[in-house]
């Protein structure tokens, strides 16, 4: 397994793709101009563009690298070369998803740096009576719970790579899934408040839930009002998210190993 996620971490540089995630970063630099713009709230907002040009870069990798991994390695008839060793399907799957996610907490690690040194510098310049205090710590946190819904964004992707022969449903999909997603936990609060009563049917209040536990709920990762505004997260919540992360990405995954399993290969 080892190898696999090594060969993935190879093909990824191999693609330029890290020089993209560079050129991307540039964005960065624009984050002080901008955030002086805003006389009394210039770290607020400096925080704000910095997780959300994060959010972004990792949305865009957990989509195309999750979505386009299986396919282009059965189009390049890799898959044939690797599974006509003693490697099983689950492991080589395993091996690709462990590369992808690698990836991605180093990418994280990258991006997290260099807005550390961004928001310090707005900080520093631009100084605001008004400004909350920096807690390092929460914009630390709220980088890694973005990563993890990330890799569980990667896990949807493989789900769907396993049984598509075409890169559209699993590109696609995923992103239907992830702004679903984004969105079940406010549709949930509606459905289940009082003025929903007599505004939303009982057949659609009853499908507006069985959604809600089917599809993964992103709003526990989502932690930028804590890190913005120096809110403490709640250490039970984020417990439990961890939890919830690691068993749907394993309700995922062994449902990509089970499908994929079973897929022919030509």
């Amino acid at each position: 397994m080892f190898n696999i996620v090594q060969v993935t971490m190879k093909g990824i540089f191999r693609d330029r793709i890290f020089q993209s995630i560079m050129a991307l970063g540039g964005l960065f630099f624009f984050v002080p101009s901008v955030a002086s713009l805003s006389m009394r709230q210039v770290s607020e907002l400096s925080i704000t563009l910095c997780l959300s040009i994060i959010s972004f870069i990792l949305l865009l990798l957990s989509v195309f690298l999750g979505a386009t991994s299986l396919w282009k390695d059965i189009d390049r008839r890799y898959t044939f070369s690797v599974l006509s060793l003693p490697v099983s399907r689950s492991y080589y799957l395993l091996g690709r998803f462990l590369g992808l996610a690698l990836f991605l907490i180093l990418t994280s690690i990258l991006l997290g740096g260099m807005a550390c040194v961004v928001i310090k510098i707005s900080s520093t310049l631009y100084q605001s009576p008004a400004g909350q205090p920096l807690v390092w710590w929460y914009i630390v946190v709220a980088i890694i719970f973005s990563t993890l819904q990330y890799i569980l964004i990667i896990a949807v992707a493989f789900l769907f790579s396993s049984v598509s022969t075409s890169f559209f449903l699993p590109v696609f999909g995923t992103i239907c899934v992830y702004f679903a997603s984004s969105v079940t936990q406010q549709v949930y609060e509606f459905v289940k408040s009082p003025a929903a009563v007599k505004m939303v049917a009982p057949v659609a209040k009853f499908g507006a839930i069985v959604v809600y536990y089917i599809m993964p709920n992103l709003a526990g990762f989502d932690l930028k009002v804590n890190a913005i505004y120096s809110v403490s997260p709640d250490i039970k919540g984020l417990l439990i998210t961890l939890l919830y992360f690691f068993v749907y990405t394993s309700i995922l995954l062994g449902g990509a190993a089970f499908l994929f399993g079973r897929r022919e290969m030509k």
